[in-house]
């Protein structure tokens, strides 16, 4: 490991060795955190995939459901069924911390229904009912769903960050630190070592 390109004095040792104590207490804060991060992307991913698979179970239960629907309507009177809207929703976008990272926060607020499906019973067959209700009813969970997809990808992209710090740390600053001080101290030595010989000669010249 290539040591820093230091003066081997005292003064420049002690400044090393404070490094050499900062490094050492930021690589085990760090990897704590990263631990942590890693222990809470695994929950979130867990939460992530059970909801992926609810969502696409209850979507594609409803795309079936409106495919039955238009097989046994018109096709003119399905398109102006379905272009209707029923709901109003509109969403609150906010910003919340995980592990120092900062993750989006949805919330369906203004969420109006109008009285009744946006058509007359007589137009339209009890399918399309029963797709236009679960549609209406998916779109929380598909909300909270691409919340939860953007907080993994964030926390992924933060502990990848962590742990390149980590490594750095750990295979870079803190060898080269050790191995700086060590030099230090094996020249700071040998100057000693140099300077009692010199004593010695003029003692024994005397």
């Amino acid at each position: 490991m290539a040591r820093l390109n230091v003066n081997p004095t005292r003064m420049e040792l002690k400044k090393l060795k404070a490094r050499l104590n900062t490094a050492v207490r930021g690589h085990k804060l760090l990897k704590d955190k990263s631990d942590e991060m890693v222990r809470r992307f695994s929950a979130i991913i867990k939460e992530n995939k059970k909801l992926r698979d609810e969502v696409e179970e209850e979507l594609s239960e409803t795309l079936r459901q409106f495919s039955v629907a238009r097989s046994v309507t018109p096709a003119y009177r399905a398109e102006t069924a379905f272009s209707m809207p029923s709901v109003a929703v509109g969403a609150q976008c906010g910003i919340t911390s995980v592990m120092g990272v900062e993750v989006p926060a949805i919330e369906l607020v203004n969420q109006k229904h109008s009285d009744g499906l946006p058509y007359a019973y007589s137009e339209i067959t009890s399918e399309a009912d029963y797709s236009v209700e679960k549609a209406a009813g998916l779109l929380p969970k598909m909300l909270q769903l691409a919340q939860t997809e953007k907080t993994v990808r964030l926390l992924a992209d933060e502990i990848e960050r962590n742990k390149r710090r980590v490594n750095a740390l750990e295979y870079v600053m803190i060898p080269q630190l050790e191995e700086t001080i060590k030099y230090i101290k094996s020249k700071l030595d040998e100057n000693e070592r140099a300077a009692v010989i010199r004593l010695m000669k003029v003692k024994n010249k005397a």
